[in-house]
C-alpha cells in the first residue's frame, strides 16, 4: 500500500493541463498543451496508424520482465477472469513494473481504435482549436529555450501527436528498458522520473479516449466496434482506479461514462 501510495502521488503531478472549471462565461477559454520530446528512436519502434489496419502493436520481448508482467493479464483475462482479477497486482511483483507494461498495453489498445479512424475523411473537417470538452483548445509545442514553437491543433491532430510521444517514449530503452536485466528495468522503473513518465501517458490517454466518444462513437458504432471501445476503455478506468493514476478534476467530462464504472469497480471490490 505504501508503494501506490508513493506511486499516486507521482502519477498524478502536474501536466501543464487545466480542467476547464464550470463557468457561465462563453468565453471561458482552457489550452490543453503538450511537449514534443527528442527521444532515441530504437529499432523495434511501433508503428502509427497511417491508415486504416496498419498499426502493428509494440511488443513485449520473450523472456524479459515486461513479458513476464504481461503474461499475467494475459492469462488471466484469456482464462475468462475478471477485470478486477486482472488489474490487481500480482503477489510479489513490483507495483511501477506492474504500471510500466499497461501503460504499453493501454497504449495499444488505443492505437488499434484509432488506426480504424485514420484514412476517415471526418476528420479533415476539424478545425484546429476545436475541442472536447467545449472551451479547451488543443496545442502542441515543440522543440524548447527561444527555439520553441506552439500551435494550435485539431483533435485528430492532437491524437496522432500524442500517440506519437507516447511511442517515442515507449521505444526509449533508456525509458522503458526490454532487455533480459530485470533489476535494471526495475531500478528505471522504480525512479520519480518514471513514475511523472507514466503519469503522463495515462493522463493523454484518457484525454485521446475523451475525444474518441465525443466525436468518433457513432462511426465506431456503425463499424460496430463500440463494444471492443467499451471493453477497452473500462479496463483501462478499473486499472486507473486500481492505482489512483487520474486526477478527479481530469476525469470531469467524461463524467458520464467514469461513474458508472468506477462504480462498477468499487462493487467488485466490495467498498
Amino acid at each position: 500500500q505504501t508503494q501506490q501510495h508513493c506511486l499516486q502521488q507521482l502519477f498524478c503531478g502536474s501536466d501543464n493541463i487545466i480542467i476547464p472549471s464550470k463557468t457561465n462565461n462563453a468565453s471561458h477559454h482552457t489550452t490543453y498543451t503538450l511537449s514534443k520530446t527528442t527521444t532515441t528512436k530504437m529499432a523495434a519502434r511501433s508503428s502509427l496508424p497511417s491508415g486504416a489496419g496498419t498499426f502493428q502493436p509494440l511488443r513485449h520481448r520473450s523472456g524479459t520482465l515486461r513479458d513476464r508482467l504481461h503474461g499475467y493479464t494475459k492469462q488471466t483475462l484469456g482464462a475468462g477472469g475478471s477485470l478486477n482479477d486482472a488489474v490487481s497486482l500480482p503477489q510479489g511483483e513490483s507495483c511501477a513494473g506492474w504500471v510500466a507494461v499497461h501503460a504499453i498495453d493501454f497504449y495499444n489498445d488505443v492505437s488499434t481504435i484509432w488506426a480504424v479512424m485514420a484514412e476517415d475523411p471526418y476528420l479533415d473537417s476539424f478545425r484546429p482549436g476545436e475541442g472536447f470538452p467545449s472551451g479547451v483548445e488543443y496545442r502542441w509545442s515543440e522543440g524548447s529555450g527561444r527555439d520553441a514553437t506552439t500551435v494550435s491543433v485539431s483533435a485528430p491532430v492532437y491524437i496522432e501527436k500524442v500517440l506519437q510521444w507516447i511511442a517515442d517514449q515507449i521505444n526509449d530503452e533508456t525509458k522503458f528498458p526490454d532487455d533480459d536485466d530485470e533489476a535494471e528495468a526495475l531500478r528505471v522503473f522504480q525512479t520519480p522520473q518514471f513514475a511523472a513518465l507514466c503519469g503522463q501517458i495515462f493522463r493523454r490517454l484518457f484525454r485521446v479516449y475523451g475525444i474518441i466518444y465525443s466525436s468518433f462513437f457513432g462511426t465506431l458504432e456503425a463499424l460496430q466496434m463500440a463494444p471492443h471501445l467499451n471493453t477497452c476503455f473500462k479496463h483501462f478506468m478499473f486499472f486507473c482506479t486500481e492505482f489512483g493514476l487520474l486526477p478527479e478534476r481530469e476525469m470531469e467530462p467524461l463524467e458520464v461514462l467514469v461513474k458508472p464504472i468506477r462504480k462498477q469497480y468499487h462493487l467488485s471490490k466490495g467498498k
